[in-house]
């Protein structure tokens, strides 16, 4: 990012990266990494996209670094779950930010992608019910956040995935070589 754009961005988010409720999130796993970074990246992929299809520049930066925002795992409330966290974050984001009517409904649907393929393979989260007309995204920014969010938890799941499955490959290697006698 250029200096220009880094200070744009920083503009619209300074008020959110120096929130203390926020910063809570860096102690919290997300895809490997934690919730904050996970929300950063996704808001940078944001801005640029909303650069790219001239969106709201502040709102989708906005939505972007709230959209999980919540603390905890997925597993310790039903608020949290896979499906249901979009309403939490969008809650949290209005007690803590002045949000406006956009972002929240950016953040509330970023897990559309989901919802869709919940539709097509219903054993995926069957407890959970989405609907489609709830989930669906209304606004060009509320795309942008659900397709960010996508390719950059793509992006993380599949480093991680590599380091788990490298870490396995050399325990199995240094167990091979220890316990050869």
């Amino acid at each position: 990012m250029t200096k220009h754009l880094k200070s744009e961005f920083e503009g619209f988010v300074s008020d959110i990266l120096e929130n203390d409720y926020f910063l809570e999130t860096k102690k919290d796993l997300h895809h490997g990494t934690s919730k904050y970074e996970h929300s950063l990246r996704v808001a940078k992929l944001s801005y640029r996209l909303g650069k790219i299809f001239r969106a709201d520049l502040r709102s989708v930066s906005r939505a972007g670094l709230l959209h999980d925002f919540f603390l905890g795992t997925r597993k310790e409330s039903p608020l949290n779950s896979y499906l249901r966290h979009p309403v939490t974050a969008s809650n949290n984001a209005k007690k803590y930010f002045k949000v406006s009517d956009l972002e929240s409904e950016a953040i509330k649907t970023h897990m559309f992608h989901q919802v869709l393929l919940k539709k097509v393979f219903p054993f995926i989260n069957y407890k959970e019910k989405a609907s489609i007309k709830e989930f669906k995204p209304k606004s060009k920014e509320g795309w942008l956040i659900c397709f960010a969010d996508l390719l950059v938890s793509i992006m993380e799941c599949e480093r991680f995935q590599f380091t788990y499955a490298f870490n396995v490959a050399l325990l199995l290697v240094f167990n091979i070589i220890m316990f050869k006698n």
